[in-house]
Protein backbone atom coordinates (compact mmCIF):
# COMPACT_ATOMS: atom_id res chain seq x y z
CA UNK A 1 0.00 0.00 0.00
CA UNK A 2 1.59 3.40 -1.05
CA UNK A 3 1.70 5.99 2.20
CA UNK A 4 2.55 9.45 2.43
CA UNK A 5 2.34 12.44 4.77
CA UNK A 6 0.28 14.93 4.14
CA UNK A 7 0.63 17.42 1.29
CA UNK A 8 1.37 20.69 2.90
CA UNK A 9 -1.99 22.05 1.04
CA UNK A 10 -4.28 19.40 2.56
CA UNK A 11 -3.11 20.30 6.20
CA UNK A 12 -5.15 23.31 6.93
CA UNK A 13 -8.15 20.86 6.13
CA UNK A 14 -7.04 18.31 8.36
CA UNK A 15 -6.75 20.57 11.14
CA UNK A 16 -10.17 22.19 10.10
CA UNK A 17 -12.18 18.59 10.07
CA UNK A 18 -10.41 18.04 13.91
CA UNK A 19 -11.75 21.53 15.33
CA UNK A 20 -15.05 20.21 14.66
CA UNK A 21 -17.47 17.73 16.39
CA UNK A 22 -18.51 14.96 14.42
CA UNK A 23 -21.77 16.02 14.28
CA UNK A 24 -20.52 19.51 12.86
CA UNK A 25 -18.33 17.89 10.01
CA UNK A 26 -20.51 18.14 7.30
CA UNK A 27 -19.42 22.02 7.27
CA UNK A 28 -16.16 20.97 5.44
CA UNK A 29 -17.56 18.52 2.94
CA UNK A 30 -17.90 19.64 -0.82
CA UNK A 31 -20.83 18.56 -2.70
CA UNK A 32 -20.68 18.29 -6.65
CA UNK A 33 -23.75 17.54 -8.94
CA UNK A 34 -23.83 16.23 -12.48
CA UNK A 35 -26.68 15.93 -14.86
CA UNK A 36 -26.42 12.55 -16.63
CA UNK A 37 -27.00 12.66 -20.24
CA UNK A 38 -29.71 10.57 -22.09
CA UNK A 39 -28.87 7.05 -23.29
CA UNK A 40 -26.57 6.10 -20.01
CA UNK A 41 -27.76 3.17 -17.55
CA UNK A 42 -27.30 2.92 -14.05
CA UNK A 43 -24.38 -0.07 -15.20
CA UNK A 44 -22.94 2.55 -16.87
CA UNK A 45 -23.08 5.41 -14.57
CA UNK A 46 -21.51 3.15 -11.93
CA UNK A 47 -18.57 2.31 -14.42
CA UNK A 48 -17.86 5.71 -15.15
CA UNK A 49 -17.46 6.66 -11.01
CA UNK A 50 -15.48 3.67 -10.25
CA UNK A 51 -13.18 4.71 -13.72
CA UNK A 52 -12.81 7.80 -12.01
CA UNK A 53 -11.31 6.48 -8.92
CA UNK A 54 -9.25 3.72 -10.39
CA UNK A 55 -7.60 6.80 -12.32
CA UNK A 56 -6.84 9.18 -9.47
CA UNK A 57 -5.20 7.97 -6.38
CA UNK A 58 -6.85 10.57 -3.79
CA UNK A 59 -10.27 9.38 -4.38
CA UNK A 60 -9.17 6.03 -2.81
CA UNK A 61 -7.31 7.30 0.21
CA UNK A 62 -7.51 6.88 3.59
CA UNK A 63 -5.65 9.00 6.33
CA UNK A 64 -4.42 7.49 9.37
CA UNK A 65 -3.16 9.55 13.23
CA UNK A 66 0.04 7.11 13.62
CA UNK A 67 2.63 8.26 13.26
CA UNK A 68 2.55 11.58 11.73
CA UNK A 69 -0.39 11.52 10.03
CA UNK A 70 -0.43 9.86 7.07
CA UNK A 71 -2.44 9.27 3.42
CA UNK A 72 -2.60 5.53 2.42
CA UNK A 73 -3.91 4.53 -0.91
CA UNK A 74 -5.99 1.86 -1.05
CA UNK A 75 -6.02 -0.78 -4.19
CA UNK A 76 -8.92 0.10 -6.85
CA UNK A 77 -12.10 -1.59 -6.30
CA UNK A 78 -15.71 -0.93 -7.16
CA UNK A 79 -16.83 2.36 -5.82
CA UNK A 80 -20.11 1.85 -3.53
CA UNK A 81 -23.08 3.69 -5.27
CA UNK A 82 -26.35 4.81 -3.49
CA UNK A 83 -29.12 4.35 -6.00
CA UNK A 84 -32.61 5.84 -5.72
CA UNK A 85 -35.59 6.68 -7.25
CA UNK A 86 -37.56 10.20 -7.77
CA UNK A 87 -40.64 7.75 -7.78
CA UNK A 88 -42.53 6.79 -4.44
CA UNK A 89 -41.58 3.70 -3.60
CA UNK A 90 -41.62 3.28 0.50
CA UNK A 91 -37.59 3.75 0.59
CA UNK A 92 -35.57 7.02 1.39
CA UNK A 93 -35.92 9.73 -2.01
CA UNK A 94 -33.48 11.77 -3.30
CA UNK A 95 -33.19 15.06 -0.46
CA UNK A 96 -33.59 12.86 2.37
CA UNK A 97 -30.51 10.23 0.83
CA UNK A 98 -28.14 13.26 -0.16
CA UNK A 99 -28.95 14.59 3.45
CA UNK A 100 -27.92 12.11 5.04
CA UNK A 101 -24.59 11.32 3.00
CA UNK A 102 -23.67 15.30 3.09
CA UNK A 103 -24.14 15.12 6.78
CA UNK A 104 -22.50 12.12 8.20
CA UNK A 105 -19.16 12.43 9.26
CA UNK A 106 -16.11 10.30 6.81
CA UNK A 107 -14.03 7.77 8.59
CA UNK A 108 -10.88 9.22 7.49
CA UNK A 109 -8.70 6.02 8.35
CA UNK A 110 -11.49 3.68 7.24
CA UNK A 111 -13.46 5.22 4.58
CA UNK A 112 -12.36 6.62 0.53
CA UNK A 113 -12.95 10.66 0.63
CA UNK A 114 -15.87 10.11 -1.84
CA UNK A 115 -19.59 9.01 -1.91
CA UNK A 116 -21.55 8.84 -4.32
CA UNK A 117 -25.43 8.62 -5.67
CA UNK A 118 -27.65 8.38 -8.46
CA UNK A 119 -31.08 10.04 -8.71
CA UNK A 120 -33.28 8.34 -11.31
CA UNK A 121 -36.25 8.39 -13.25
CA UNK A 122 -37.95 5.36 -14.21
CA UNK A 123 -34.57 3.53 -13.54
CA UNK A 124 -32.56 5.44 -15.99
CA UNK A 125 -30.00 8.33 -14.28
CA UNK A 126 -30.60 12.15 -14.36
CA UNK A 127 -28.45 12.65 -12.17
CA UNK A 128 -25.17 12.46 -9.82
CA UNK A 129 -24.18 13.73 -6.92
CA UNK A 130 -21.57 13.28 -5.11
CA UNK A 131 -20.09 14.17 -1.73
CA UNK A 132 -16.48 14.71 -0.96
CA UNK A 133 -14.18 15.12 1.62
CA UNK A 134 -12.08 18.62 1.41
CA UNK A 135 -9.29 16.57 2.12
CA UNK A 136 -9.03 15.34 -1.61
CA UNK A 137 -10.01 17.94 -3.08
CA UNK A 138 -10.47 21.83 -3.88
CA UNK A 139 -11.68 24.38 -7.09
CA UNK A 140 -9.48 22.97 -9.70
CA UNK A 141 -9.91 19.43 -8.65
CA UNK A 142 -14.08 19.76 -8.98
CA UNK A 143 -13.81 20.98 -12.14
CA UNK A 144 -11.20 18.74 -13.55
CA UNK A 145 -13.66 15.84 -11.89
CA UNK A 146 -16.50 17.41 -13.71
CA UNK A 147 -14.56 17.38 -16.71
CA UNK A 148 -13.90 14.11 -16.97
CA UNK A 149 -17.19 12.87 -15.96
CA UNK A 150 -18.84 14.58 -19.04
CA UNK A 151 -16.04 13.10 -21.12
CA UNK A 152 -16.49 9.61 -20.04
CA UNK A 153 -20.33 10.30 -20.41
CA UNK A 154 -20.15 11.50 -23.49
CA UNK A 155 -18.06 8.77 -24.98
CA UNK A 156 -20.45 6.17 -23.77
CA UNK A 157 -23.66 8.01 -25.38
CA UNK A 158 -21.93 7.95 -27.97
CA UNK A 159 -20.44 4.75 -28.28
CA UNK A 160 -16.82 5.46 -28.37
CA UNK A 161 -13.75 5.72 -26.53
CA UNK A 162 -13.06 9.00 -23.97
CA UNK A 163 -9.98 10.41 -24.43
CA UNK A 164 -8.47 11.44 -21.33
CA UNK A 165 -5.43 13.04 -20.32
CA UNK A 166 -2.59 10.56 -18.70
CA UNK A 167 -2.51 11.39 -14.81
CA UNK A 168 1.31 12.60 -14.95
CA UNK A 169 1.48 13.32 -10.97
CA UNK A 170 0.05 12.15 -7.78
CA UNK A 171 -0.43 13.20 -4.67
CA UNK A 172 2.46 10.76 -3.02
CA UNK A 173 5.02 12.25 -5.58
CA UNK A 174 3.85 16.15 -4.42
CA UNK A 175 4.76 14.99 -0.55
CA UNK A 176 7.82 13.75 -1.93
CA UNK A 177 8.76 17.37 -2.86
CA UNK A 178 7.48 18.87 0.28
CA UNK A 179 9.64 16.66 2.10
CA UNK A 180 13.30 17.80 0.06
CA UNK A 181 15.68 20.49 0.86
CA UNK A 182 14.11 22.94 -2.03
CA UNK A 183 11.01 23.00 -0.12
CA UNK A 184 12.36 23.41 3.08
CA UNK A 185 14.04 26.16 1.80
CA UNK A 186 10.63 27.77 0.05
CA UNK A 187 9.05 26.85 3.65
CA UNK A 188 11.36 28.85 5.51
CA UNK A 189 11.16 32.25 3.28
CA UNK A 190 7.47 31.40 3.86
CA UNK A 191 7.73 31.45 7.81
CA UNK A 192 9.93 34.31 8.02
CA UNK A 193 6.96 36.27 6.28
CA UNK A 194 4.86 34.90 8.51
CA UNK A 195 6.73 35.51 11.91
CA UNK A 196 6.82 39.08 10.75
CA UNK A 197 3.48 39.80 9.53
CA UNK A 198 1.86 38.29 12.81
CA UNK A 199 4.56 40.07 14.97
CA UNK A 200 2.86 43.27 13.78
CA UNK A 201 -0.59 42.15 14.43
CA UNK A 202 -2.40 43.08 17.60
CA UNK A 203 -3.08 40.20 19.66
CA UNK A 204 -6.78 40.43 19.49
CA UNK A 205 -8.25 42.84 16.98
CA UNK A 206 -11.88 42.98 18.19
CA UNK A 207 -10.69 43.41 21.79
CA UNK A 208 -12.99 46.81 22.17
CA UNK A 209 -15.71 44.88 20.18
CA UNK A 210 -15.21 41.91 22.41
CA UNK A 211 -15.10 43.90 25.87
CA UNK A 212 -18.42 45.10 24.65
CA UNK A 213 -20.30 41.97 23.75
CA UNK A 214 -18.68 40.76 27.19
CA UNK A 215 -20.92 43.32 29.07
CA UNK A 216 -23.89 43.90 26.61
CA UNK A 217 -24.82 40.81 24.53
CA UNK A 218 -26.58 43.37 22.62
CA UNK A 219 -26.11 46.93 22.32
CA UNK A 220 -28.60 49.82 21.40
CA UNK A 221 -29.86 49.99 17.80
CA UNK A 222 -30.36 53.13 15.60
CA UNK A 223 -32.59 54.53 13.18
CA UNK A 224 -30.42 55.27 9.87
CA UNK A 225 -30.56 52.83 7.04
CA UNK A 226 -33.98 52.46 7.37
CA UNK A 227 -35.05 51.19 10.96
CA UNK A 228 -34.18 48.38 12.90
CA UNK A 229 -32.67 45.35 10.98
CA UNK A 230 -35.28 42.97 12.74
CA UNK A 231 -38.10 45.13 11.50
CA UNK A 232 -36.67 43.82 7.63
CA UNK A 233 -35.61 40.52 7.90
CA UNK A 234 -36.36 37.55 9.44
CA UNK A 235 -34.49 34.08 9.83
CA UNK A 236 -36.13 31.16 7.39
CA UNK A 237 -37.46 29.73 10.93
CA UNK A 238 -38.89 32.96 11.57
CA UNK A 239 -36.44 34.16 14.71
CA UNK A 240 -34.17 37.00 13.58
CA UNK A 241 -30.43 36.27 15.03
CA UNK A 242 -30.76 39.15 17.40
CA UNK A 243 -32.79 37.47 19.39
CA UNK A 244 -32.21 34.48 21.52
CA UNK A 245 -28.24 32.97 22.60
CA UNK A 246 -26.80 32.38 19.21
CA UNK A 247 -23.32 31.74 19.28
CA UNK A 248 -23.12 33.23 15.51
CA UNK A 249 -24.72 34.87 13.01
CA UNK A 250 -25.20 34.31 8.64
CA UNK A 251 -26.40 37.22 6.65
CA UNK A 252 -25.83 37.40 2.95
CA UNK A 253 -26.19 40.85 0.69
CA UNK A 254 -26.57 40.33 -3.24
CA UNK A 255 -25.82 43.07 -5.29
CA UNK A 256 -26.35 43.50 -8.84
CA UNK A 257 -24.93 46.93 -9.25
CA UNK A 258 -21.86 45.80 -6.88
CA UNK A 259 -20.02 43.47 -10.10
CA UNK A 260 -19.74 46.64 -12.63
CA UNK A 261 -18.98 49.15 -9.90
CA UNK A 262 -15.98 46.87 -8.47
CA UNK A 263 -14.81 46.10 -12.23
CA UNK A 264 -14.77 50.02 -12.84
CA UNK A 265 -13.02 50.40 -9.91
CA UNK A 266 -10.77 48.18 -10.98
CA UNK A 267 -10.06 48.75 -14.45
CA UNK A 268 -9.62 52.57 -12.97
CA UNK A 269 -6.60 51.00 -10.35
CA UNK A 270 -5.31 48.37 -12.38
CA UNK A 271 -5.96 46.14 -10.15
CA UNK A 272 -8.69 42.59 -10.00
CA UNK A 273 -12.29 43.32 -9.07
CA UNK A 274 -11.55 40.88 -6.52
CA UNK A 275 -8.95 43.25 -4.67
CA UNK A 276 -11.54 45.89 -4.69
CA UNK A 277 -13.84 43.71 -2.70
CA UNK A 278 -11.07 43.40 -0.26
CA UNK A 279 -10.45 46.22 -0.12
CA UNK A 280 -13.99 47.47 0.71
CA UNK A 281 -13.78 44.73 3.56
CA UNK A 282 -10.41 45.70 4.97
CA UNK A 283 -11.92 49.13 5.09
CA UNK A 284 -15.48 48.02 6.96
CA UNK A 285 -12.93 46.07 9.20
CA UNK A 286 -10.86 49.57 10.14
CA UNK A 287 -13.88 51.50 10.86
CA UNK A 288 -15.62 48.33 12.87
CA UNK A 289 -12.31 47.48 14.97
CA UNK A 290 -10.99 50.81 15.48
CA UNK A 291 -7.70 49.59 14.65
CA UNK A 292 -4.72 50.82 12.98
CA UNK A 293 -4.05 47.73 11.37
CA UNK A 294 -6.07 45.20 9.76
CA UNK A 295 -5.26 41.25 9.07
CA UNK A 296 -6.82 38.74 7.26
CA UNK A 297 -6.62 35.56 6.02
CA UNK A 298 -7.40 35.04 2.31
CA UNK A 299 -6.89 31.95 0.24
CA UNK A 300 -4.77 30.69 -2.49
CA UNK A 301 -4.60 28.11 -4.40
CA UNK A 302 -0.78 27.40 -4.20
CA UNK A 303 -1.08 25.40 -7.49
CA UNK A 304 1.60 27.38 -9.35
CA UNK A 305 4.36 27.25 -6.57
CA UNK A 306 5.79 23.74 -6.99
CA UNK A 307 6.53 21.40 -9.34
CA UNK A 308 3.11 19.50 -9.76
CA UNK A 309 0.39 21.92 -10.36
CA UNK A 310 -1.72 18.92 -11.75
CA UNK A 311 -1.52 16.61 -8.84
CA UNK A 312 -5.75 16.05 -7.96
CA UNK A 313 -5.85 16.73 -4.37
CA UNK A 314 -6.44 19.90 -1.82
CA UNK A 315 -3.90 22.32 -2.65
CA UNK A 316 -5.64 25.58 -0.95
CA UNK A 317 -4.25 27.52 2.24
CA UNK A 318 -4.74 30.59 3.78
CA UNK A 319 -1.96 32.93 3.52
CA UNK A 320 -2.20 36.00 5.92
CA UNK A 321 -2.48 39.76 4.44
CA UNK A 322 -1.34 42.62 6.53
CA UNK A 323 -2.78 46.36 5.85
CA UNK A 324 -1.77 49.10 7.31
CA UNK A 325 -4.55 51.38 7.44
CA UNK A 326 -3.42 55.02 9.36
CA UNK A 327 -3.71 58.78 7.90
CA UNK A 328 -7.19 57.96 7.26
CA UNK A 329 -6.45 56.52 3.71
CA UNK A 330 -8.73 57.32 0.32
CA UNK A 331 -10.17 54.22 -0.92
CA UNK A 332 -7.72 54.50 -3.75
CA UNK A 333 -4.87 54.51 -1.49
CA UNK A 334 -6.17 51.95 0.63
CA UNK A 335 -6.78 49.98 -2.46
CA UNK A 336 -3.39 50.46 -3.31
CA UNK A 337 -2.18 48.94 0.28
CA UNK A 338 -4.42 46.16 -0.29
CA UNK A 339 -3.12 45.30 -3.26
CA UNK A 340 0.63 45.52 -2.49
CA UNK A 341 0.09 43.38 0.96
CA UNK A 342 -2.09 40.63 -1.13
CA UNK A 343 0.67 40.38 -3.71
CA UNK A 344 3.38 39.73 -0.84
CA UNK A 345 1.12 37.46 1.36
CA UNK A 346 0.80 35.05 -2.05
CA UNK A 347 4.69 35.26 -3.19
CA UNK A 348 4.77 33.49 0.86
CA UNK A 349 1.59 31.25 1.23
CA UNK A 350 3.37 28.11 0.34
CA UNK A 351 4.33 26.74 3.87
CA UNK A 352 2.82 23.76 6.19
CA UNK A 353 0.02 25.59 7.64
CA UNK A 354 0.41 23.16 10.82
CA UNK A 355 3.99 25.03 10.97
CA UNK A 356 2.27 28.63 10.96
CA UNK A 357 -0.08 27.28 13.67
CA UNK A 358 2.93 26.58 16.16
CA UNK A 359 4.80 29.89 15.14
CA UNK A 360 1.43 31.89 15.69
CA UNK A 361 1.31 29.49 19.14
CA UNK A 362 4.94 30.31 20.08
CA UNK A 363 4.22 34.07 19.64
CA UNK A 364 1.55 34.14 21.51
CA UNK A 365 3.41 32.57 24.54
CA UNK A 366 6.06 35.52 24.16
CA UNK A 367 3.57 38.26 24.57
CA UNK A 368 1.47 36.40 27.49
CA UNK A 369 -1.69 35.01 25.76
CA UNK A 370 -3.52 34.00 22.35
CA UNK A 371 -2.96 35.68 19.15
CA UNK A 372 -6.28 35.51 17.01
CA UNK A 373 -5.98 35.40 13.29
CA UNK A 374 -9.42 34.72 13.71
CA UNK A 375 -11.30 36.39 10.27
CA UNK A 376 -10.93 34.75 7.13
CA UNK A 377 -12.21 35.93 3.61
CA UNK A 378 -12.76 33.65 0.83
CA UNK A 379 -13.48 35.37 -3.22
CA UNK A 380 -14.91 32.73 -5.49
CA UNK A 381 -16.11 33.07 -9.40
CA UNK A 382 -19.67 30.81 -9.76
CA UNK A 383 -19.82 31.55 -13.26
CA UNK A 384 -22.99 29.77 -13.45
CA UNK A 385 -24.96 31.35 -10.96
CA UNK A 386 -27.42 34.15 -11.34
CA UNK A 387 -29.40 36.38 -8.93
CA UNK A 388 -32.14 37.32 -11.35
CA UNK A 389 -33.05 40.78 -10.21
CA UNK A 390 -32.47 43.95 -10.07
CA UNK A 391 -32.49 45.65 -6.80
CA UNK A 392 -30.21 44.89 -3.50
CA UNK A 393 -31.27 41.86 -1.04
CA UNK A 394 -30.34 41.79 2.28
CA UNK A 395 -31.39 37.91 4.07
CA UNK A 396 -30.58 36.60 7.55
CA UNK A 397 -29.72 32.91 7.01
CA UNK A 398 -29.82 30.06 10.11
CA UNK A 399 -27.79 30.24 12.83
CA UNK A 400 -24.30 28.94 11.41
CA UNK A 401 -24.04 26.40 14.37
CA UNK A 402 -21.59 24.42 12.79
CA UNK A 403 -19.03 27.07 11.44
CA UNK A 404 -19.55 28.33 15.18
CA UNK A 405 -17.52 25.31 16.12
CA UNK A 406 -14.31 26.28 14.36
CA UNK A 407 -12.51 28.91 16.21
CA UNK A 408 -12.81 31.86 13.48
CA UNK A 409 -14.42 34.72 15.35
CA UNK A 410 -15.51 36.07 11.36
CA UNK A 411 -15.97 34.52 7.72
CA UNK A 412 -16.74 36.31 4.59
CA UNK A 413 -17.17 34.67 1.10
CA UNK A 414 -17.67 36.67 -1.62
CA UNK A 415 -19.33 35.30 -4.80
CA UNK A 416 -19.24 37.01 -8.08
CA UNK A 417 -22.07 35.86 -10.21
CA UNK A 418 -22.50 36.64 -13.84
CA UNK A 419 -25.44 39.32 -12.43
CA UNK A 420 -24.69 40.53 -9.30
CA UNK A 421 -22.10 40.41 -6.09
CA UNK A 422 -23.20 38.15 -3.42
CA UNK A 423 -21.58 38.82 0.23
CA UNK A 424 -21.95 36.37 2.91
CA UNK A 425 -20.78 37.62 6.12
CA UNK A 426 -20.47 34.68 9.44
CA UNK A 427 -19.74 36.39 12.77
CA UNK A 428 -19.52 34.89 15.91
CA UNK A 429 -22.08 37.12 18.86
CA UNK A 430 -18.95 37.54 21.11
CA UNK A 431 -17.65 40.55 18.47
CA UNK A 432 -20.79 41.66 16.03
CA UNK A 433 -24.56 41.45 16.75
CA UNK A 434 -26.99 41.60 14.51
CA UNK A 435 -27.10 45.78 14.19
CA UNK A 436 -23.17 45.39 12.69
CA UNK A 437 -23.48 42.70 10.42
CA UNK A 438 -25.64 44.46 8.61
CA UNK A 439 -24.39 47.77 8.44
CA UNK A 440 -20.67 45.81 7.80
CA UNK A 441 -22.43 44.39 4.65
CA UNK A 442 -24.07 47.70 3.45
CA UNK A 443 -21.15 49.23 4.66
CA UNK A 444 -19.34 47.21 1.89
CA UNK A 445 -22.07 47.61 -0.64
CA UNK A 446 -21.83 51.43 -0.29
CA UNK A 447 -18.31 51.26 -0.34
CA UNK A 448 -17.65 49.70 -3.46
CA UNK A 449 -20.51 51.41 -5.34
CA UNK A 450 -18.79 55.18 -4.14
CA UNK A 451 -15.37 54.07 -5.36
CA UNK A 452 -15.52 56.41 -8.09
CA UNK A 453 -16.08 59.48 -5.34
CA UNK A 454 -12.53 57.90 -3.68
CA UNK A 455 -14.17 58.15 0.30
CA UNK A 456 -11.93 58.42 3.05
CA UNK A 457 -12.47 55.75 6.31
CA UNK A 458 -13.82 58.74 7.76
CA UNK A 459 -16.44 59.45 5.15
CA UNK A 460 -16.90 55.24 5.74
CA UNK A 461 -17.69 55.84 9.37
CA UNK A 462 -19.71 58.08 9.11
CA UNK A 463 -21.92 56.49 7.19
CA UNK A 464 -21.98 53.05 8.84
CA UNK A 465 -22.55 54.94 11.85
CA UNK A 466 -21.50 51.76 14.25
CA UNK A 467 -22.12 51.68 17.65
CA UNK A 468 -19.34 53.39 19.86
CA UNK A 469 -17.21 50.71 20.38
CA UNK A 470 -15.54 49.86 24.41
CA UNK A 471 -12.36 51.87 25.30
CA UNK A 472 -9.44 49.18 24.47
CA UNK A 473 -9.26 47.16 27.08
CA UNK A 474 -5.42 47.71 29.01
CA UNK A 475 -2.73 44.97 27.87
CA UNK A 476 -2.88 42.19 30.17
CA UNK A 477 0.37 41.60 31.63
CA UNK A 478 -1.44 37.62 32.77
CA UNK A 479 0.10 34.56 31.39
CA UNK A 480 -1.97 32.32 28.78
CA UNK A 481 -2.70 30.33 31.57
CA UNK A 482 -5.37 33.67 32.81
CA UNK A 483 -5.79 34.73 29.61
CA UNK A 484 -9.87 35.06 28.99
CA UNK A 485 -10.28 34.63 24.96
CA UNK A 486 -12.29 31.70 23.74
CA UNK A 487 -10.87 28.21 23.64
CA UNK A 488 -8.47 28.99 26.81
CA UNK A 489 -9.53 28.54 30.50
CA UNK A 490 -10.70 32.14 31.86
CA UNK A 491 -8.96 31.88 35.05
CA UNK A 492 -5.99 29.67 36.56
CA UNK A 493 -7.35 26.17 37.78
CA UNK A 494 -6.26 23.74 39.56
CA UNK A 495 -5.83 20.26 37.91
CA UNK A 496 -5.92 17.04 39.88
CA UNK A 497 -3.23 15.27 39.88
CA UNK A 498 -4.10 12.20 37.69
CA UNK A 499 -5.22 14.77 34.84
CA UNK A 500 -2.27 16.36 34.94
CA UNK A 501 -0.15 13.37 34.50
CA UNK A 502 -2.55 12.07 31.92
CA UNK A 503 -1.98 14.49 29.54
CA UNK A 504 1.70 15.41 30.00
CA UNK A 505 2.20 11.48 29.45
CA UNK A 506 0.43 11.55 26.11
CA UNK A 507 2.03 13.79 25.22
CA UNK A 508 5.26 13.13 25.84
CA UNK A 509 4.48 9.47 24.38
CA UNK A 510 3.31 10.81 20.99
CA UNK A 511 5.99 12.22 20.18
CA UNK A 512 8.82 10.50 22.29
CA UNK A 513 10.01 13.24 24.19
CA UNK A 514 12.14 12.57 27.58
CA UNK A 515 10.30 14.77 29.75
CA UNK A 516 7.42 17.25 29.47
CA UNK A 517 7.12 20.75 31.89
CA UNK A 518 3.65 21.35 32.61
CA UNK A 519 4.51 24.62 32.72
CA UNK A 520 4.62 24.86 28.89
CA UNK A 521 2.36 24.93 26.28
CA UNK A 522 1.80 22.20 23.96
CA UNK A 523 4.18 23.83 21.23
CA UNK A 524 7.09 25.01 23.83
CA UNK A 525 6.93 20.95 24.89
CA UNK A 526 7.80 20.03 21.36
CA UNK A 527 4.05 19.33 20.63
CA UNK A 528 3.43 18.71 16.84
CA UNK A 529 -0.27 20.83 15.45
CA UNK A 530 -0.60 17.93 12.99
CA UNK A 531 -0.32 15.14 16.18
CA UNK A 532 -2.94 16.69 18.27
CA UNK A 533 -5.75 14.43 17.26
CA UNK A 534 -4.13 11.37 18.15
CA UNK A 535 -2.82 13.08 20.98
CA UNK A 536 -6.84 13.48 21.98
CA UNK A 537 -7.49 10.06 20.63
CA UNK A 538 -5.10 8.76 23.04
CA UNK A 539 -6.49 10.59 26.04
CA UNK A 540 -10.08 8.93 25.75
CA UNK A 541 -8.27 5.87 25.43
CA UNK A 542 -7.07 6.48 28.69
CA UNK A 543 -10.18 7.79 30.03
CA UNK A 544 -9.77 11.71 29.72
CA UNK A 545 -12.11 14.14 27.85
CA UNK A 546 -12.86 17.82 27.46
CA UNK A 547 -9.69 18.97 25.61
CA UNK A 548 -9.94 20.37 22.17
CA UNK A 549 -7.78 20.97 19.05
CA UNK A 550 -7.84 24.67 19.37
CA UNK A 551 -7.05 24.35 23.51
CA UNK A 552 -3.98 22.36 22.56
CA UNK A 553 -2.82 24.44 19.79
CA UNK A 554 -3.07 28.01 22.11
CA UNK A 555 -0.30 29.17 24.48
CA UNK A 556 -1.69 27.81 27.79
CA UNK A 557 0.13 25.73 29.74
CA UNK A 558 -0.66 22.08 29.91
CA UNK A 559 -0.88 21.99 33.71
CA UNK A 560 -3.84 24.55 33.20
CA UNK A 561 -5.17 22.65 30.20
CA UNK A 562 -5.29 19.50 32.25
CA UNK A 563 -8.23 21.19 34.17
CA UNK A 564 -10.17 20.76 31.18
CA UNK A 565 -9.92 17.07 31.14
CA UNK A 566 -12.88 15.51 33.42
CA UNK A 567 -13.00 11.23 33.59
CA UNK A 568 -14.55 9.60 31.00
CA UNK A 569 -15.13 5.68 30.08
CA UNK A 570 -11.93 4.47 27.98
CA UNK A 571 -12.55 4.15 24.20
CA UNK A 572 -10.49 3.03 21.61
CA UNK A 573 -8.05 4.76 20.04
CA UNK A 574 -7.59 2.38 16.70
CA UNK A 575 -10.40 4.51 14.93
CA UNK A 576 -10.05 8.00 14.28
CA UNK A 577 -11.72 11.56 15.69
CA UNK A 578 -13.78 12.01 12.79
CA UNK A 579 -15.61 8.92 13.35
CA UNK A 580 -16.63 8.85 17.11
CA UNK A 581 -20.02 7.61 17.90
Amino acid sequence: MKSAGLCWGQRYMWLRVHQLPPEHQHETHVVLRFEVPAGITVAQAKAILTHLTRRHEILRTTYRLDPGPEQHVEAPRPLPVRVVTTERDGAPGPAETIEELTRRPFDLAGEWPIRACLITTGGMPKACVLVFNHLAVDVWTLGEIKRELRTQAAGMVARRPAALPPVRHRPAELARHEASVDAAITAARGMAYWQEEVARLPRDPFARRRAEHGRHPEHGRHPEHGGRPEQRARSEHGDHPEHGDHPARHATLISPAMLEAAREAAGRHGVWPSLVHLAAYTAMTAVYTGGDTVGFLSFVSNRETHPFPDVMACMFSPTLVRVDCTGDPSFGELLGRVARGFERAREHSYVPYDEVVEMVSREGSRRGGPVRLGSEVNFIKQRTMEYGGRRTAFTWNPVPESWAHCGLDTYLRIDEWRDAVALSLHAMSSVMDADAVERFLRGMEHLVLAAGDDPRLTDLAAFASFAPGSAVPPVSTASPETSEPAGLPGRAHRANREAVQALLETVRDAHGLAHVNPSDSYTLAGGRVLRIPRVLAELRGRGWRGLTLQQLAGPAPLGALAARLAPAPPTSTSRIPSDRK
